[in-house]
């Protein structure tokens, strides 16, 4: 995790790709080395979720927080990108026997016991009763799943794995609200 030693955001004015560039801090240099230039942190955040565990940076820690993507190298150099107003990034690591402990999610270090396995998700709004997300999503090589939902909500996510199911609560309410879901067990 990176500490909290990070330069503070800078807050964008709109929603274009110009201005999501512009409120980048820390050093961009780190971004061009790891080919992340022209990405925004969503775009870096689903690119690196979905890389082999093999072919991820070794010497980059990137970690997700309820409000942005937080990148250090093993140089100190440090970015910070900001996540989407209206989006909050969830990752969930269902597990049968295996977890560990987590609480914002590292796209480079974590690792989940189910890898490469499909899982039928569901996530319901708790105070609407709304579904957020239905269907059937496979885990990453790194046993996680990733999921943009709305934020400012209470919900519920159900995960099952052929006739396991298991169930927790979840929230995209505070900026501190946990970006790394490690006990959700299939029983």
């Amino acid at each position: 995790m990176i500490g909290a030693g990070l330069l503070p955001l800078v807050i964008a004015g709109c929603g274009t790709r110009e201005s999501e560039s512009a409120s980048v801090t820390g050093d961009q240099d780190l971004l061009q080395d790891y080919g992340f230039a022209d990405a925004d942190g969503p775009e870096i955040i689903d690119r690196l979720e979905a890389l082999a565990v093999a072919e991820r940076p070794q010497d980059l820690i990137a970690s997700v927080t309820a409000t942005s993507l937080q990148l250090e190298d093993d140089a100190g150099r440090e970015a910070e990108l900001p996540l989407p107003e209206d989006q909050f990034y969830l990752s969930v690591a269902p597990f049968v026997e295996t977890t560990h402990e987590c609480g914002f999610h590292s796209l480079t270090t974590c690792r989940g016991e189910l890898r490469n396995r499909e899982v039928a998700v569901n996530v319901v709004d708790s105070s609407s009763g709304k579904i957020l997300e239905e269907g059937t999503r496979t885990t990453h090589d790194n046993g996680f799943l990733g999921l943009w939902l709305p934020r400012g909500i209470a919900g519920e996510l159900t995960c099952t794995l052929d006739e396991l199911t298991g169930s927790a609560p979840i929230s995209t309410q505070a900026e501190d609200d946990l970006t790394c879901l490690t006990n959700l067990q299939l029983a």
